[in-house]
């Protein structure tokens, strides 16, 4: 049998795993694009909705985005995903062989742009590539 003493030393260890669980899964779960404040943490707050990534931004960009995977394309040694968090779409390269329609996922990478320009006109698609 455990005295007292043992037993107190213990629980400050596992109310912190217990505090450390519930912020990630809440960081993981359907929060608005801005974030939400618990207590005094802010959880999700950098995660960039789709809508706010813009063609012109820095090719250096690291964004992070969240949403759900519509659609898949394979290509040599990469994948393609159509991702939606609800503010819009946006595709995302990367070497993730494993997310199928529906996943919901949190990508970090950089905010990319492929001119394509056709008769005069711009077609140019914004894209993310994944961080290795």
């Amino acid at each position: 049998m455990q005295n007292f003493s043992q037993i107190h030393s213990i629980f400050p260890y596992r109310l912190g795993l217990v505090l450390f669980l519930v912020v990630g899964l809440c960081s993981c779960g359907n929060a608005t694009q801005s974030g939400f404040n618990v207590g005094n943490f802010r959880v999700g707050s950098n995660v960039t909705a789709i809508r706010d990534i813009k063609p012109q931004q820095n090719q250096q960009a690291t964004v992070y985005i969240q949403g759900k995977v519509e659609r898949q394309v394979p290509l040599v040694k990469k994948w393609v995903y159509q991702i939606d968090d609800s503010t819009g779409k946006i595709w995302v390269v990367t070497n993730q062989t494993k997310l199928a329609k529906g996943d919901q996922v949190v990508i970090k990478g950089k905010v990319r742009y492929q001119s394509i320009p056709l008769a005069g006109k711009e077609f140019g698609e914004v894209y993310v590539e994944e961080d290795s």
